[in-house]
């Protein structure tokens, strides 16, 4: 049975926020609440949430602020504004804007649940055929609400045929996306061909990519099909294509303006149906001004961009990773290794990771054929890692800017243990408070099932 939507209600008026919570739960939905634009903000670093409900009038911005921030962090989640100084100009600017619903105070509960139906409905993508389960995103391991908003973002555009460019650094899983992306559509029972553009010699990608006809060139002794003719029907995925070649990203427009496509050395050109899923680690914008990429090309295959996170802001997925990464080497090299002991799990969750999933893999690895023991020590963590623990991020070191985002990412990491984030910090308790304060961050945001406010105001 699949869990109940999850909503967030927004408000600083706590009998409003007592008297939604208990019509939506009475409705199956899952409530969780905050009382201001930036506690939202927090609750939604930390964990999913299906639709946002908040007041337009909030002590620290006003809703429309609060949405504008929450469309830049999660595209994909619906927001509904409720007002009791609602116009109709003020309601037509709110959706013109991409707001999911306006309500005016007072309303009844039969409105405010037809909203809440038709915002879930539209945000949820009917997807293909491999869309109606979890199947699609078989090997993504997570549980950050980070990279879930970016699987989410992924189910949307699943559902329609648009040219994805897919943006993170080396080791992220761009590759794992796109495969991902492609089983959520309905292009799923069609190939899925992937190509590295920066693996392959300038002078044979233009062959791989787009065929050639027997003696074509010296060498070319029979014919070749290429990879877009492969593709036809289903996905082509194209990685690092900041490393095209300047010439070959001309005849790559071509394609995609034509959807035809003609071998080296034919006369005419055939007709292709293929859906282009691109990736980078590079900055394509500062490829464009510096003339090394294409502006026409970049348009073509961006039209949705999804951006994955590095694992450094998703920490709290590591512990999860790294068990799964030794369950399978364990299996496949047939040790008897468990896991990993509790300062090796700790070295992990700190350290630098540049390389990011890739490099953890190669880490437990590592770790894992050189162990004697069922646990994982420390030491061999270290060693793998060939780094000391990023003692870098220790609060008394950390640069002002950073303050907040670092807090936030070791109560993430402790599921809000005040005695363990302080530790890791190297921060005693009641200085370590001081800081949340400071930045109104509460532990019980972090734990499984925080208080409602209105638990807490009863408590």
């Amino acid at each position: 049975m699949s869990a109940s939507p999850r909503l967030l209600l927004v408000d600083d008026d706590t009998d409003l926020l007592r008297l939604l919570s208990l019509r939506l739960k009475s409705s199956g939905y899952s409530i969780a609440t905050a009382e201001s634009a930036e506690a939202a903000l927090t609750r939604l670093e930390i964990e999913r949430f299906s639709l946002v409900i908040s007041d337009v009038r909030l002590p620290d911005r006003d809703g429309l602020a609060l949405f504008e921030q929450i469309r830049l962090r999660h595209p994909a989640l619906p927001v509904i504004l409720l007002t009791a100084h609602g116009t109709i100009p003020d309601a037509v600017e709110a959706t013109s804007r991409g707001v999911a619903g306006y309500l005016t105070k007072p309303f009844d509960s039969a409105a405010l649940l037809d909203r809440v139906t038709r915002a879930l409905s539209c945000a949820a993508p009917s997807g293909g055929a491999g869309a109606a389960d979890t199947g699609w995103r078989d090997g993504i391991i997570s549980c950050s609400a980070a990279m879930q908003s970016v699987l989410d973002e992924t189910r949307l555009v699943a559902a329609s045929d648009a040219s994805v460019l897919i943006q993170g650094e080396s080791g992220t899983g761009k590759e794992l996306l796109a495969r991902a992306l492609h089983r959520a559509s309905a292009r799923t029972d069609a190939p899925f061909v992937a190509i590295n553009c920066g693996a392959i010699p300038e002078a044979l990608l233009e062959s791989e990519l787009f065929g050639h006809e027997r003696g074509a060139f010296s060498g070319a002794v029979s014919r070749h099909t290429g990879l877009f003719r492969a593709a036809h029907g289903g996905t082509l995925f194209l990685d690092e294509i900041g490393d095209m070649p300047l010439s070959l990203q001309v005849k790559l427009l071509r394609v995609l303006q034509e959807r035809a496509v003609r071998p080296v050395g034919a006369t005419r050109a055939e007709p292709i149906d293929v859906r282009i899923v691109s990736a980078t680690h590079c900055d394509l914008d500062e490829l464009l001004a510096r003339g090394q990429f294409r502006e026409d090309l970049y348009y073509r295959i961006n039209v949705v961009t999804l951006k994955l996170p590095s694992l450094a802001e998703r920490r709290e997925d590591i512990p999860l990773l790294a068990d799964h990464f030794l369950r399978g080497l364990a299996s496949k090299y047939g040790r008897s290794v468990r896991g990993f002991a509790p300062e090796a799990l700790e070295a992990l969750a700190v350290a630098n990771w540049a390389g990011n999933v890739r490099q953890l893999q190669n880490v437990v690895e590592q770790a894992c054929a050189l162990t004697t023991t069922p646990l994982i020590p420390r030491a061999l963590v270290e060693r793998a890692l060939s780094v000391r623990s990023m003692d870098v991020l220790c609060y008394a070191e950390a640069k002002q800017r950073f303050e907040r985002t670092y807090l936030v990412q070791l109560l993430k990491l402790t599921a809000g243990n005040v005695s363990d984030a302080a530790r890791i910090a190297g921060r005693n308790r009641t200085e370590f408070y001081r800081l949340l304060q400071r930045y109104r961050l509460s532990p019980g945001q972090f734990r499984a099932d925080p208080p409602t406010v209105a638990e807490r105001r009863h408590a």
